[in-house]
């Protein structure tokens, strides 16, 4: 089963999710999501996170735990530094005791995700049970960088990175 999780009804206007992501509101919305996954799929409860979306991630991640919590993680194209507000480096991630999984193109021309930032990503995850580095080369790249059909999307690249992706995940 999967859920896409969009912005809730009360954020389709600016500022949008904008100040939002790291808030006790958004982890509880998430909560509510988790919470009704875990009612209604006989499955483990991964959230992947998405640029931006990284940010929701690995947030929710350092704040729940146990039952009402995740069983795992996926960040891809994670936000690495961000002027505005904070990265997924910045967070408390040795909070997170479940496994994560950090893919990241090698190539990725958006500013706020350069791969020369992703050890310092890798080095906080000091206490989950697994967590692995995919990195990714080629494909290609079109239009603004921080976009989906640029290298920061994976773009041309969709089916390997989704392959491993979830043998990943599947793994024991």
């Amino acid at each position: 089963m999967v859920a896409v999780v969009d912005a809730p009804s009360d954020r389709q206007s600016p500022p949008y999710l904008a100040g939002f992501r790291q808030t006790p509101e958004h982890v509880a919305d998430l909560k509510a999501v988790i919470a009704w996954l875990r009612e209604n799929a006989n499955a483990p409860v991964w959230i992947v996170g998405t640029s931006r979306g990284t940010q929701s991630a690995a947030y929710v991640a350092t704040e729940l735990s146990g039952p009402e919590g995740l069983d795992g993680v996926v960040l891809t194209a994670a936000i690495l530094t961000d002027d505005k507000g904070r990265p997924v480096p910045a967070m408390a991630l040795g909070k997170i005791r479940v496994p994560v999984l950090v893919v990241h193109h090698e190539q990725d021309g958006c500013s706020l995700c350069s791969f020369s930032e992703v050890p310092a990503l890798m080095a906080k995850l000091v206490n989950t049970p697994r967590s692995q580095l995919l990195s990714f080369k080629g494909g290609q790249s079109k239009g603004d960088p921080c976009e989906a059909f640029a290298y920061h999307g994976f773009n041309g690249l969709e089916p390997e990175v989704v392959q491993q992706v979830v043998a990943w995940v599947l793994a024991k």
